[in-house]
């Protein structure tokens, strides 16, 4: 019974992206939000099982792979393509009428990032290389980023970030950044435990310290600088040969 824990985990992943799916396509992309967060979290715990109960498997990892790419991969499509089909409805700073280039191909955009999810998730499977560590940013760490757009546009009291993110054109680059920076050769520091030992994980635990007090002041502004603050760290490292990536 034990080699199928780790795999109901997965097909838990898979549901949230599901139910995640419904919310978006319903315009409703806080809730899209919260099960995609729950998705990732039984992500997370899938993996850790599998090593607990030494059942890990091939089926196990493309299983894995599978639900990735509804969760982290056509959710943060679908949330791109709706924030930018309704852009025009909501801001009268780019207002443009129904029949425009506009409403019939950039929101399609947003797929793009989907694109790019596919391409990393299937890149992982046979990269040897990443097993300890990431090449390009992980699917989840992406879609959380494209998530908590729509989150900060509702909850921002900051004009330059409401004006940031609302442009069409800024959501246009993050859409094509994003595909690329999951499939950049960009060596990235990995947050699972090496051992027990607290000074072996203490990179891991200063990080995600940090990344408790950004979210604590900041809120949902938090997500995209603790991204760009985890790309930069592991740039930095890699740079200065500091860890083993």
């Amino acid at each position: 019974m034990k080699k199928h824990i780790p795999n109901a985990i997965t097909l838990l992943n898979l549901l949230s992206g599901l139910i995640a799916l419904v919310y978006a396509f319903d315009d409703n992309l806080q809730m899209a939000f919260f099960w995609v967060c729950l998705g990732i979290f039984f992500d997370f715990w899938d993996g850790f099982a599998a090593r607990v109960l030494k059942v890990a498997s091939p089926l196990g990892v493309q299983l894995d792979s599978l639900a990735d790419m509804v969760t982290s991969g056509v959710v943060p499509g679908v949330v791109m393509y709706q924030m930018l089909a309704h852009i025009q409805q909501n801001n009268t700073a780019y207002m443009v009428t129904n029949d425009t280039f506009y409403m019939k191909l950039v929101p399609f955009i947003g797929f793009v990032i989907t694109l790019g999810a596919c391409m990393r998730l299937a890149k992982f499977n046979i990269d040897v290389r990443q097993t300890n560590s990431f090449i390009g940013l992980p699917t989840p760490a992406n879609a959380l980023f494209i998530l908590s757009i729509p989150l900060i546009l509702n909850t921002t009291i900051s004009d330059f970030v409401f004006n940031f993110f609302s442009n069409p054109y800024v959501l246009v680059v993050i859409s094509f950044l994003s595909a690329f920076i999951m499939n950049a050769e960009l060596p990235l520091f990995s947050l699972k435990t090496k051992n027990k030992n607290l000074s072996d994980n203490k990179l891991i635990f200063l990080f995600l310290g940090i990344c408790a007090l950004l979210l604590l002041f900041f809120r949902f502004e938090a997500i995209p600088l603790i991204i760009v603050f985890y790309i930069i760290l592991s740039v930095i490292l890699n740079k200065t040969k500091k860890v083993s990536i």
